[in-house]
């Protein structure tokens, strides 16, 4: 019952987190193109002022150049000395004006609307001083090199410097549309600056959020499985005191049943025996077909009384408890031998029949189970049965010569039957085997101290 609403709680959980890393990726994913907008909107606004100022620069310098080189070619022309001469200077100046001109009008298509009011008086006055400069081709060449020159230093020199400062005029202008550009586009970097600035600490608050409420998360299932390994850990220990128990209640019975059939069955078939010998030495010499039933409940008792032994012995044999494991060992030796042919070889020291019940039915279980797979899987022809004490523990080894097999993947009940009752008194269990290499199985059990 406490299973569903734990699973519930943990499904729920995640929505919430496929929700909110979704709206953290989301509001990068936003951020990150909002900053690349704007720099891009940003970038071609400012190209776009830095090649209008320069337009605007190179137009200016080129109306200045102009208004200077025009009088200049005008002075030459008051100093040609032939007609030819000046007419190359006229054609000059009409060319340096067309190009001014032009200037002009390129400055005015790129104009600030600001800048409009000035730019039409440099216009006007430059209409005044091309026709001052034009004036000077109609004076009379008599007078041309006297009234020319006066009409140079008095008309033409002051109000090309009344142009020249409106040129600078603009050009001033020009460079505060130009600063006021820039302020501008620091305006707008500021403001990129700040939303990215909200945008990330946004960012950062969900994702410290995300990051806490998946620790939380992280921590719980950390203590869920705990408690899970722990419940398995309990489950474990009672499944092995259980196996336990059962491993000794299943030798309680078995002594039992086989202290049962000796006392009571053997003993009654041994009396039946004992009362079938005496009723044949009362029957006549001469009645063949009595003694001949007799004798056959004699050789009936008699198997009987072997079968029970057996399996008196098999169950429990009584030497164990008698006599120690040491005999126990041989006669199990000997009874393998006798049914199976394999010749089974016994090495234990006699020490090792001093060993509490619960080691001597555990090594005794084991030998059997093992003689047992020998007899029915390896295909043995002898089998060797090592059995030493040491100072703290007690080492087992029963090693055949049979076929083998691959001990990695091959894992019979016989095998877990024998490792658990190992495990349970603490000990270690390995079995070593390769196809066609004989198989060893090897038991350490400790010793109490």
């Amino acid at each position: 019952m406490s299973v569903l609403p734990r699973t519930a709680r943990q499904a729920g959980g995640r929505p919430l987190l496929l929700a909110g890393f979704g709206s953290l990726l989301l509001l990068m994913v936003v951020a990150g193109g909002y900053a690349l907008r704007t720099l891009e909107q940003v970038r071609s606004s400012d190209l776009d002022e830095r090649n209008v100022h320069l337009q605007r620069d190179h137009a200016l310098d080129r109306i200045r150049t102009g208004i200077y080189q025009s009088a200049i070619i005008m002075r030459d022309y008051l100093l040609a000395v032939d007609e030819k001469s000046g007419a190359a200077q006229i054609e000059r100046f009409s060319e340096t004006r067309d190009q001014t001109d032009r200037a002009l009008a390129e400055c005015a298509a790129v104009i600030d609307p600001a800048e409009s009011q000035a730019l039409r008086e440099l216009q006007s006055e430059l209409q005044v001083y091309w026709k001052l400069l034009a004036f000077i081709s109609e004076i009379p060449a008599e007078n041309r090199a006297r009234r020319g020159s006066e009409y140079l230093s008095q008309q033409v020199r002051q109000h090309r410097a009344e142009l020249i400062q409106m040129v600078d005029q603009l050009d001033a202008l020009s460079a505060r549309q130009m600063a006021a550009s820039d302020a501008r586009m620091n305006e707008t970097f500021g403001r990129l600056r700040g939303r990215l600035t909200l945008i990330v600490a946004l960012a950062v608050g969900v994702g410290l959020l995300l990051a806490a409420f998946t620790i939380w998360r992280t921590l719980r299932l950390e203590q869920e499985l705990e408690q899970r390994y722990q419940e398995v850990l309990k489950t474990q220990q009672e499944l092995a005191e259980l196996s336990a128990r059962l491993v000794s209640a299943q030798e309680e019975e078995r002594r039992s049943i086989s202290r049962e059939l000796h006392d009571e069955v053997g003993q009654s078939l041994s009396a039946l025996l004992m009362e079938a010998g005496n009723a044949a030495a009362h029957v006549a010499p001469d009645d063949a077909h009595v003694r001949q039933h007799v004798d056959s409940i004699k050789k009936l008792a008699e198997a009987s009384v072997n079968i029970i032994r057996n399996m008196t012995l098999l169950l429990r044999p009584s030497m164990l408890d008698d006599f120690g494991l040491v005999p126990a060992l041989e006669w199990q030796a000997r009874e393998v031998s006798k049914r199976t042919g394999i010749r089974v070889q016994v090495a234990a020291a006699d020490s090792t029949g001093e060993l509490p019940d619960a080691l001597k039915t555990c090594i005794y279980r084991v030998v059997q189970e093992a003689l047992h797979n020998c007899a029915r899987h390896a295909q043995a022809r002898s089998v060797r049965v090592v059995v030493r004490q040491e100072e703290s523990r007690i080492v087992l080894s029963v090693e055949d010569d049979g076929r083998g097999f691959d001990a990695r993947r091959v894992r019979g009940l016989g095998l877990v039957g024998m490792e658990e009752r190992v495990r349970h008194l603490g000990g270690a269990f390995h079995v070593r085997s390769t196809p066609g290499a004989g198989t060893k199985v090897d038991v350490e059990l400790p010793l109490a101290s």
